[in-house]
């Protein structure tokens, strides 16, 4: 047994390891970060310049272009951070660099200046490479041969990404949108910092865990940023006979044409439309060099991925086959779902009525009061936990802990302070992000007891009901938006339509999150687990690029037809690939051989 390990478990909190919660604490922040700095994007990007809080004045489809190469960039360096961290660096080592690197990025994007935010951006990309795979592989080697114990961890871990999440949009949207962007990039910055000391100071906590370089990487990444949904995972089962299938030349070859093709376009696409410049300045047929080069890397890598199925023997080639078809899904899924970071805050802030003033405000500021309050006084009972069984080991991390709990108090209370002492309250367009923690926080059990029922779908079963869900969101926001006239740019739509698309869309993240790596885990074989890690994230970069994309539309739809009709395409399209998978439902069980 690891000496390390079982010196972890001395020291429990919750019935759990301390150093779990010095790596809740540490993805709290990172998350709060992430999210709070994400969501002002959308609105900074967009703001007039001649306003009380000038923005660089661009238009909804540059700004999405740009936003969505930013979110498809996060979803591929962890690939390259993880093999790093395998090779050179350790688990912990890439968590600190990644903290240290997404802290000047913050920073950087607080300056507001051209050159600055761009920096800040790849700086963010690259940070997020590093600590996004690695943290929870820390978790993975913790409870090596405590097995049992390694769902409640990552449910504890989940609700840190949840309540940074909840936090980071909230107060880092608060400042941004009342005292302007660079006090919301700033806010994002100083608790990356903080998470980063805290984390860095509980060194010794961990002994040899996650210090040093191992032979194998136990991929732990969660599928989306919000989803870590272990409890619904099980063991690989059923493992079918395989043969070697080593990679071949012409593999390489294509593995290297389209990646250069995919990351040609990522670049491309926002070059294009911000700048008119191109990297690819060629036509063919009247189609443009980037919309070829796209299209020849989609069709190189089904090559190669085709190829490569085909030489496994039949029961493996058939689950894999299942396993690209849950791909496909999740592309479609995280193109709509991903619009909540883009179109529905552009919905919420341009054509939303966020102005509420005698019962409804009262009513408002005391649900809001309880939402903000009561999260943060069960985090501050389980830092005094923390601190009390761990003050004699690592009593600078726990300075650095506190310091950052007293400012999340202080601007939280600084917050209500301001709301209260307004008879008529202007709700910001951000406050909306937060649902999606809030309803995931409250919905995970209830979803978790239906999974572990006798009535627990099947895969196929799950993405159709969860793309269902998110289609009839977009359908309650397509009814909300069905009044408002084409081309018009503000609206005063009721708040509740915004609401509802958020709890159907939350619910239907929950019906997807048992699935996507849990399922890759079990369906996919040992020796190609790691490429296809590589091709899971792949599809949900897609989907976030897509879902930029189709998000950029919202002007020319809703000029040329009604933003009703834009929302109504949004409704349409998820209802029919979740009719298709269902429908699919009897076939992908003969593909998965037995695998629940």
């Amino acid at each position: 047994m690891n000496t390390d390990i079982e010196n972890l478990f001395k020291d429990k909190v919750l019935g759990h390891p301390a150093g779990l919660f010095i790596l809740f604490f540490t993805e709290m922040w990172e998350r709060f970060s992430f999210y709070g700095m994400r969501i002002l994007l959308v609105l900074f990007l967009t703001a007039p310049l001649l306003s009380d809080n000038p923005g660089w004045d661009w238009p909804r489809e540059h700004a999405l272009a740009l936003i969505g190469t930013y979110a498809s960039l996060l979803y591929l360096t962890p690939i390259i951070g993880g093999w790093i961290a395998d090779k050179i660096t350790g688990y912990r080592m890439a968590v600190v660099i990644g903290c240290i690197v997404m802290t000047l990025g913050h920073a950087s994007m607080a300056l507001e200046t051209t050159a600055s935010f761009y920096l800040g951006l790849a700086l963010l990309v690259i940070g997020t490479g590093f600590f996004k795979p690695n943290i929870t592989s820390i978790i993975s080697e913790m409870y090596k041969g405590k097995e049992s114990k390694k769902d409640g961890a990552y449910t504890i871990f989940y609700m840190g990404v949840n309540a940074g999440a909840f936090f980071g949009m909230m107060l880092c949207g608060y400042l941004a949108e009342n005292y302007g962007w660079s006090w919301g990039f700033g806010l994002a910055g100083i608790f990356m910092f903080f998470g980063m000391l805290q984390f860095l100071l509980a060194g010794n906590l961990f002994g040899s865990i996650g210090a040093k370089p191992t032979k194998v990487h136990e991929v732990e990444i969660p599928q989306n940023i919000n989803e870590e949904r272990p409890e619904l995972r099980s063991d690989k089962v059923d493992e079918a006979p395989t043969k070697l299938n080593p990679f071949t030349m012409f593999d390489y070859v294509l593995i290297v044409l389209s990646s250069i093709g995919g990351l040609l376009y990522l670049f491309n696409d926002p070059l294009e439309k911000i700048y008119n410049t191109s990297l690819v300045p060629f036509e063919i047929g009247g189609m443009s060099g980037t919309n070829i080069v796209v299209l020849a890397a989609l069709a190189m890598f089904l090559i190669l991925l085709v190829t490569r199925i085909a030489r496994y023997l039949p029961v493996v080639r058939d689950r894999l086959i299942a396993v690209s078809v849950f791909g496909l899904f999740t592309v479609f899924f995280f193109a709509f779902f991903e619009q909540s970071l883009g179109s529905m805050t552009l919905f919420a802030q341009d054509y939303t009525d966020r102005t509420l003033s005698g019962n409804s405000a009262i009513i408002f500021k005391i649900v809001d009061t309880l939402l903000t309050t009561l999260p943060l006084v069960i985090i501050s009972w389980v830092i005094y936990l923390l601190i009390k069984k761990t003050h004699h080991r690592i009593a600078a991390s726990n300075v650095a802990l506190i310091l950052a709990f007293v400012g999340i108090w202080a601007l939280v209370l600084f917050r209500l302070y301001n709301n209260f002492n307004q008879t008529e309250l202007e709700i910001e367009a951000t406050w909306f992000g937060i649902l999606n923690s809030f309803f995931i926080i409250t919905l995970a059990p209830l979803f978790s007891r239906w999974w572990e029922s006798k009535y627990n779908p099947s895969a196929a079963m799950k993405y159709g009901i969860g793309l269902i869900l998110l289609g009839l969101g977009f359908g309650i926001l397509s009814y909300g938006a069905s009044d408002i006239p084409s081309g018009a740019m503000t609206a005063s739509v009721s708040m509740i339509f915004l609401i509802l698309a958020y709890l159907l869309h939350t619910m239907g993240e929950l019906c997807l999150s048992p699935l996507g790596l849990s399922y890759l885990s079990k369906l996919v074989p040992a020796r190609m687990i790691g490429f296809m890690f590589g091709v899971w994230y792949l599809a949900i970069a897609v989907g976030q690029k897509a879902a930029n994309t189709m998000g950029g539309m919202i002007d020319k739809i809703s000029a040329e037809y009604s933003l009703g009709t834009f929302f109504l395409i949004f409704t349409m399209i998820p209802i029919g690939v979740g009719v298709i998978s269902i429908l699919l439902n009897p076939v992908l069980k003969k593909l998965m051989h037995g695998i629940r």
